[in-house]
């Protein structure tokens, strides 16, 4: 690491959102050259800090000091000015633009598209980022969309670098890659601040890690000297409960409880991914993984199965037996299948309702007598406390008795909604990246729910782009490519490379395809 002066040093910033410090006091240094981490759990504070950092929100106290000198960082153009640039997590590109285009747009010089074009392929080749800057945005890939991303950062020159979560849509392979160019850019001179929920590869990647909690810094460490339960631990301040599964073999005979068989689909939108000739068979008792890189067609998956857009022919979706096809969500729901959509807020709760009327939304169909007096009338009480019983068994974590769902951090509002599912024990629970930017403490907690779930008898299937969710959590792994679904290979017979490989494209019937030895 190289030696000498801090590049950004931030002294006691504060940010108060009425009643809340959603960052109090904070003390933290990026010295030249190094790549450091922000930990944390959901809802500790490093989302504002950032925006602070990078001119989208202004501290309420404190200051930062650039090179040794305070600065006013009041947008993001002067961030840019100073040489701070920021990756997000979701990607701010217009699909019907090049990838030329849209950097041309986020720049604050004049240029033409034609010398954008030509200095992208340059960094594109010497960064190791493959980018054609002349293609169209919606025909590409979320890995190449976040190249696009890094290289638009790359282009204005910035000596420290914000990435927020940058790997949560990668394969491993892609991953690796970007590995390598971070790791190069470190060499160059340049800092990166690294936050991830990923503590394996903080701890590969990373030289120095501040952790915060509840808005303030608990803790600085080497995180190379580090565990990942330690780095966990500091985060959420006790011990991380760890996650039980005792893989089933698929093999075995059971019901087959969700059944999905040649499910096509035309593509909704010109961005969207046609589904072909999709089949799968959850059985009782099992879990179910699917990976992909997003953008693959498991959005589109995930509506057919749950009943937001429905089937020509009733019998391309069974639940328990019965020809779902052609029901609705509610009526899905009544065969005790349950759902939970990849975006939380907007599609799994409505923002600016209580906690209890999303959990009525989503219930007053299956739960009509419970909640509902003479079909007309809420019984509130009922209500209320079945919300309570749900925030009490997932450890939602709030600042007021019923609040609105948008009040929630994400990582608190995801374990409410996947605890409203679970409350209603479905025979069928499908599940789409469930535990999408949440800390360590709240995914184990739904990850174990969900293994437990599966144990008492239920077909349990989880979309999600974290490998190592999946592996930890599954019987078996299929994979969604370019609108296509492979075989679900057993997890005693996956590996990470044979599932990465199949995520890039590989053909799921050529051995040597993946890697195997071909006798």
């Amino acid at each position: 690491m190289t030696q000498g002066r801090d590049l950004l040093e931030v002294r006691g910033l504060t940010k108060i959102f009425g009643r809340l410090k959603a960052c109090d006091g904070i003390d933290l240094t990026i010295e030249k050259g190094e790549i450091h981490a922000l930990l944390g759990e959901n809802g500790a504070g490093k989302s504002t800090l950032v925006k602070m950092l990078f001119g989208s929100l202004e501290p309420n106290s404190g200051e930062i000091l650039w090179k040794g000198e305070p600065v006013a960082v009041t947008s993001p153009s002067v961030a840019r000015k100073l040489g701070i640039g920021m990756v997000f997590q979701h990607f701010s590109l217009f699909e019907a633009l090049t990838a030329a285009e849209n950097i041309l747009l986020s720049l604050d010089r004049r240029i033409g598209v034609g010398e954008i074009a030509e200095k992208a392929r340059e960094l594109s080749r010497a960064y190791g980022l493959p980018l054609d800057p002349h293609a169209l945005v919606g025909d590409l890939s979320v890995g190449e969309r976040q190249r696009i991303e890094i290289i638009r950062c790359l282009l204005q020159e910035p000596e420290l670098i914000i990435l927020d979560e940058p790997t949560s849509v990668l394969t491993p392979q892609e991953a690796e890659k970007l590995f390598e160019t971070l790791e190069r850019l470190r060499s160059e001179g340049k800092s990166i601040l690294y936050i991830s929920h990923r503590l394996e590869e903080v701890k590969r990647l990373c030289d120095r890690a501040t952790v915060l909690r509840h808005g303030k810094v608990v803790g600085h460490c080497d995180p190379r000297k580090e565990t990942a339960s330690s780095l966990a631990r500091m985060m959420v301040g006790n011990e991380v409960q760890s996650v039980v599964h005792e893989p089933v073999d698929v093999s075995e005979t059971r019901e087959a409880l969700l059944e999905v068989r040649g499910l096509n689909r035309q593509a909704a939108t010109p961005f969207s991914i046609p589904l072909r000739g999709v089949s799968l068979v959850v059985h009782a008792g099992e879990v179910i993984g699917i990976a992909g890189v997003a953008g693959n067609g498991q959005g589109e998956f995930f509506e057919a199965v749950s009943g937001e857009a429905l089937q020509a022919e009733a019998d391309v979706v069974k639940l328990r037996g019965k020809d779902a096809g052609r029901l609705d969500i509610s009526g899905r729901r009544l065969l005790g299948a349950a759902f939970v959509p990849e975006e939380r807020l907007g599609h799994g709760a409505a923002p600016r309702m209580r906690l209890s009327e999303n959990l009525l939304l989503s219930r007053f169909r299956t739960d009509a007598k419970a909640f509902l007096a003479g079909g007309r009338l809420i019984r509130a009480g009922t209500l209320a406390e079945t919300s309570k019983r749900i925030v009490k068994e997932m450890d939602v974590r709030k600042s007021a008795e019923d609040p609105e769902a948008a009040a929630l951090s994400g990582g608190n509002l995801q374990k409410f909604i996947v605890g409203r599912e679970l409350d209603r024990r479905p025979s069928i629970m499908v599940v789409n990246q469930p535990t999408w930017g949440v800390d360590a403490g709240a995914a184990a907690r739904i990850r174990q729910a969900l293994i437990d779930l599966a144990a008492s008898g239920s077909a349990v299937l989880v979309i999600s782009q974290d490998l190592d969710e999946l592996f930890e959590i599954s019987d078996a792994i299929a994979v969604m490519h370019d609108g296509k679904l492979s075989a679900p290979i057993p997890i005693a017979e996956a590996t990470y490379e044979k599932i990465g490989l199949l995520m890039g494209g590989a053909d799921a019937s050529s051995p040597a395809s993946l890697g195997e030895e071909v006798a």
